[in-house]
């Protein structure tokens, strides 16, 4: 017959056995509290925490401003005086709203139209003075620009790729800088030789072109 205390010691034996669990999960460290980004240190578009409400808000507002630039660009007519300026510098037909128009709409032709888009979506991130603007648009321009994962990916090299990936860490608003550097070049040195030979801007200046009178 067992004694009283064989007895206790039985009863409170799986009571402590039961206590070790909660003990042990008491003495594990807590779990860590999820950061900012949780998924974004890759900047890839199939990131799971953006917004995407957010992100179609955004990306509707940047297709207003940037889709109907030829037209809104095209509605003043150049000056004869301005299409011929544009032959003597590629600066001079980017600084214009007309050229920018007119050579967007020959790199659609080429299918390079994605160029110009960059660049301008660059400009438009410069002049942002919102940090929380900035954030969004940035992440925006590596989305539909730099990503390879993008149908629209510009043409860049390693260095400023990877500059690019450490300063999206903390975006700014002269986050592309290097590489809408690159890709202006890329312009100036590719097609805008090949744009100055084109029909587009041939037609151009013949439009401007002053008529032969005939008297009689």
């Amino acid at each position: 017959m067992p004694t009283t205390h064989e007895v206790e010691k039985q009863h409170t034996g799986p009571e402590e056995a039961d206590q070790h669990p909660s003990m042990s999960s008491h003495d594990a460290a807590p779990p860590a509290a999820p950061s900012r980004n949780p998924c974004c240190l890759c900047w890839c578009c199939c990131c799971s925490c953006w917004n995407e409400e957010r992100r179609r808000a955004w990306r509707a507002s940047q297709d207003s401003k940037l889709q109907p630039l030829p037209s809104c660009e095209a509605c003043s007519t150049p000056s004869p005086e301005e299409v011929q300026s544009w032959a003597q510098s590629f600066d001079k037909l980017m600084r214009s709203p007309a050229g920018r128009g007119a050579f967007r709409e020959f790199l659609r032709t080429e299918y390079s139209e994605e160029n110009m888009l960059f660049w301008l979506a660059c400009e438009e991130l410069k002049a942002e003075a919102n940090q929380h603007a900035v954030d969004e648009k940035a992440r925006l321009i590596y989305e539909d620009y730099v990503s390879i994962l993008s149908p629209k990916e510009v043409s860049l090299d390693s260095r400023v790729r990877e500059g690019i990936n450490r300063k999206m860490q903390e975006p700014s608003a002269h986050t592309f800088d290097d590489a809408q550097l690159q890709i202006y070049t890329l312009m100036h040195r590719d097609s805008y030789p090949r744009f100055l030979g084109s029909p587009t801007y041939r037609a151009l200046l013949l439009r401007g072109a002053p008529q032969s009178s005939h008297e009689a």
